[in-house]
């Protein structure tokens, strides 16, 4: 398992249930948590299967890198990691595979005057964001032109985001419910894991800045086999064939991320990985092999694996993030509270920006620094659970959000 993150840290957990797993380079919560970890660099590593969590290395080509050295790998080449690596390659992707998605322009960093007239004709809200990575935060939605505009100039100027910047995706903005609906494809055949629903703002009440995620939950009581159905039929199908007409072999993770409006379900973005904070609520729910469906995706045929089913239980997800996040997180701080969690049953902390002091305890490292994951017979079970736990962690200004799955009904889709 390639990666350092909470995303890691649960997928690491599920694939252990079958097989050993090393984490490379993982953390000291993820070793602390009774999982193997190693600074190896990958390629020096001897597996029979790699996943590659992140984002960043996806598009580096590290897939590519290892399947030239032999090895089975589950995550696409840099090929085509540029759905994610560049959101203009992606929307023009979207276009020719005739999947639906919202009115676009992409601009470059030569096209400011063109790009401030095209969202001067938009009727908000306003939709801008960087082409290339930004984890999760290069992404403004506002309803004020003025916002908007300002967005635009510091990310074309790069004062925003840096080279992610220099060009931006203009879109017009879309209503209605948000859901992740990850698919797991071998090339051709693509099979959907449960559904989720995150919430990007760092405050309640879907205020403050995007940040990564601040927590999730699976399953929605509002989004059956229907709808992940029409999402696969019209987005993730479509969008294979398309990459197969530009000889690319996608084997991976194909995330979707959908906005079910009145005229039915379009697609926001695509990204090459799973979703974090979403693995850490559907990968819970996945009963069975989790790597042998994997490794089948990564040999090219899903259907020698027993397809991915998902316990009743519905789990929530409560990202526990430092002050400052997600503009300048404070680091250094010793996390409290560990030991308390841990007797609570039904309960996974997930750890995602820790370090360890020369004392042995953990401290945080990064932006988001733990997901508290808990199960429980509903949504509503499971959110009490979570909060509960999250209220025995503690460090200097440790914060997350309290309305996480706040609206979604304490019944599991029928």
């Amino acid at each position: 398992m390639i990666g350092a993150g909470g995303r890691e840290h649960a997928l690491a957990a599920a694939m252990a249930r079958d097989c050993d797993v090393v984490v490379c380079p993982g953390n000291p919560g993820i070793e602390a948590a009774g999982l193997a970890c190693t600074v190896q660099a990958p390629e020096a590593v001897s597996a029979d299967l790699f996943v590659v969590g992140p984002e960043g290395p996806l598009v580096d080509g590290l897939a590519d890198r290892l399947r030239a050295c032999g090895r089975l790998v589950f995550g696409p080449g840099a090929d085509g990691a540029q759905l994610e690596g560049s959101k203009a390659w992606m929307k023009d992707l979207l276009v020719e595979a005739g999947v639906p998605t919202a009115a676009h322009r992409s601009f470059d960093a030569t096209e400011e005057e063109a790009a401030l007239a095209y969202l001067r004709q938009l009727s908000g809200p306003y939709v801008v964001k960087t082409d290339g990575l930004a984890a999760g935060k290069g992404v403004l939605v506002t309803a004020a032109l003025d916002e908007a505009i300002e967005d635009v100039r510091a990310k074309l100027s790069g004062a925003a985001f840096g080279a992610a910047g220099l060009r931006v995706v203009i879109e017009e903005g879309l209503t209605g419910e948000e859901l992740s609906v990850m698919a797991v494809c071998d090339g051709s055949r693509a099979v959907p894991l449960a559904a989720a629903q995150d919430f990007k703002r760092a405050c309640d009440g879907d205020t403050g800045p995007n940040t990564g995620g601040m927590g999730a939950y699976s399953p929605l009581a509002w989004a059956g086999t229907s709808l992940v159905d029409q999402v696969m039929d019209q987005a993730v199908e479509p969008t294979l064939v398309a990459l197969a007409k530009r000889d690319i072999d996608y084997r991976g993770v194909l995330y979707a991320g959908v906005m079910q409006t009145a005229a039915g379900p379009r697609i926001l973005e695509f990204n090459i990985r799973f979703g974090d904070p979403e693995t850490q609520v559907v990968l819970p729910r996945w009963e069975g092999d989790v790597a042998a469906v994997l490794a089948a995706a990564a040999e090219g045929d899903l259907r020698v694996a027993a397809p991915p089913r998902f316990r009743a239980e519905a789990a929530v997800c409560v990202v526990v993030a430092a002050e400052g996040y997600p503009a300048s997180p404070r680091t250094g701080d010793v996390i409290e509270g560990l030991d308390g969690v841990d007797e609570l049953e039904g309960v996974e902390v997930f750890c995602a920006g820790v370090a360890q002091a020369g004392d042995g305890r953990l401290r945080t490292a990064g932006g988001r620094v733990l997901g508290i994951t808990a199960l429980g017979p509903s949504v509503t079970a499971a959110r009490d659970l979570a909060y509960q736990a999250a209220g025995l962690i503690s460090w200097p200004g440790a914060q997350y959000r309290r309305d996480i799955a706040e609206r979604a009904s304490g019944r599991l889709p029928g």
